[in-house]
């Protein structure tokens, strides 16, 4: 491998590690840019951004491994109340998730155009609408009024299958998974930091999921992918991914405890807002784009 293509490969890497946690479509993003930098086709391209998603499940378990080890408490029968409870919020919404996102990623090839827009700019406009309910909420706050957000302990089994569903909706192609699930979350007025927290940790189960579906689904493309990319070229973009991933998941927790939080739900809304206007320019333009 030359140096230009360990350099397309960290920027790839890049691509993903940021994309994922953002209200857009990390495989399209990806597709594209592996398409323009290493000449990709299309089957080849979005086998490349399948493999991407190793890089940000490894962030996620990472970052959030107490989580996995309370889980893994539960299932050796030695988990406390909340341990339990974090269990049957991520059983139930991956459960969920599946019944929804599988069907939904058996047709979403006839998925296209104004369809793929039209959510995006939905859960960018929740979005915008959230940052304007939680500075409303902190301004009554200020004048004496209780606030009304809501921790995890608060939520119950019908949140839990709600937050799924909609994560399933994330099979669509160019639906964003962190986007329509911290806009549900943040609707349910649950605590910022609460929200980051509950949708990273889900996801990684559900790109889990999509991993193997999309990986025996389309296992004739794997090896046209590798033999374009290589390994240490594979290598390289994940690494790159699972650390580009590490910082942004922790800047967005980080942020979500403080009072600029506001304007950070604000951004990822106008984000949201943005890609959905640019996938139904995409479909004018003739240009594919995937979940």
């Amino acid at each position: 491998m030359n140096f230009i293509h360990a350099l397309y490969s960290i920027i790839i890497g890049i691509v993903q590690g940021v994309s994922e946690w953002l209200p857009i479509s990390s495989k399209t993003q990806v597709l594209l840019v592996s398409q323009s930098l290493l000449h990709l086709n299309f089957e080849q391209a979005y086998t490349f951004g399948l493999f991407m998603e190793v890089g940000t499940i490894l962030a996620a378990v990472i970052y959030f491994r107490r989580d996995i080890y309370s889980l893994i408490r539960v299932i050796a029968l030695r988990g406390t109340t909340m341990e339990k409870r974090l269990f049957y919020y991520v059983l139930t919404a991956t459960v969920m998730t599946g019944l929804i996102g599988t069907p939904l990623y058996l047709i979403a090839d006839s998925i296209t155009g104004i369809s793929l827009g039209i959510p995006m700019i939905v859960i960018g406009l929740v979005l915008i609408g959230d940052a304007f309910f939680i500075w409303y909420s902190r301004k009554k706050r200020q004048h004496g009024h209780a606030a009304n957000t809501r921790k995890f302990e608060s939520m119950n089994f019908k949140d839990y299958i709600i937050i799924g569903l909609v994560q399933g909706i994330a099979a669509l192609p160019g639906v964003s998974r962190s986007g329509v699930t911290t806009s549900v979350m943040f609707l349910m007025n649950i605590e910022p930091d609460e929200v980051f927290r509950l949708s990273f940790v889900i996801g990684i189960f559900a790109s889990l999921g999509a991993f193997g579906l999309t990986f025996f689904a389309s296992h004739t493309n794997v090896v046209a992918a590798l033999s374009g990319i290589g390994y240490a070229g594979l290598g390289i973009a994940i690494v790159t991914a699972t650390i580009i991933s590490l910082l942004l998941i922790d800047f967005l927790i980080k942020v979500a405890s403080k009072k600029k939080i506001i304007y950070l739900i604000g951004a990822l809304g106008v984000i949201a807002l943005a890609s959905g206007i640019l996938y139904i320019v995409y479909a004018h333009l003739g240009i594919a784009v995937v979940s």
